[in-house]
């Protein structure tokens, strides 16, 4: 029983510190409603993020092809997906064709916004990469930093 005390005691310990470090990490992040955000993705689609999630929430990645805690997430939010409404922003990776070329080379599928020059990243106070945000109706419901899992992916959007 001792046992099962210590883990779970260690567990909170570990999900408390992770929260504690995605609230200060996300002090500089827009909250509450959502900046507007209409944009054509380099797959040619029109994206208007408000209008999207007054249906259904959305997740949104910030992300970039030098980050390395990207490439670990990137491949989790490639996987949800393909069942929730997903709208990525590169940050700063060069032009449509170097992140069409790096999306081929991964196999990635995931809808893709290019912020070449930072501004949507300043509007929304992205600061770190990735950040994963959840958009409901208009309004930011969860923010998270750096490495999340689909379970995690998966949790925020249900809870929204």
């Amino acid at each position: 029983m001792s046992r099962l005390k210590t883990v779970t005691m260690y567990g909170l310990f570990i999900l408390a510190v992770g929260w504690g470090a995605d609230f200060w990490r996300a002090q500089s992040i827009v909250s509450g409603k959502a900046p507007e955000l209409v944009a054509m993705s380099i797959q040619g689609k029109q994206v208007d993020l408000i209008a999207m999630s007054q249906d259904k929430p959305v997740l949104v990645y910030f992300w970039a092809t030098w980050c390395s805690v990207c490439s670990t997430v990137s491949p989790s939010v490639d996987f949800v997906s393909g069942n929730m409404q997903v709208v990525t922003v590169a940050l700063n990776s060069g032009d449509d064709m170097r992140i069409q070329q790096y999306m081929s080379a991964k196999d990635y599928d995931f809808t893709v916004l290019n912020d070449a020059t930072g501004l949507i990243g300043r509007a929304w106070g992205i600061s770190l990469t990735p950040t994963l945000m959840v958009i409901d109706k208009g309004q930011i419901t969860s923010v998270t930093t750096g490495f999340t899992s689909p379970f995690g992916m998966w949790a925020r959007m249900l809870l929204s």
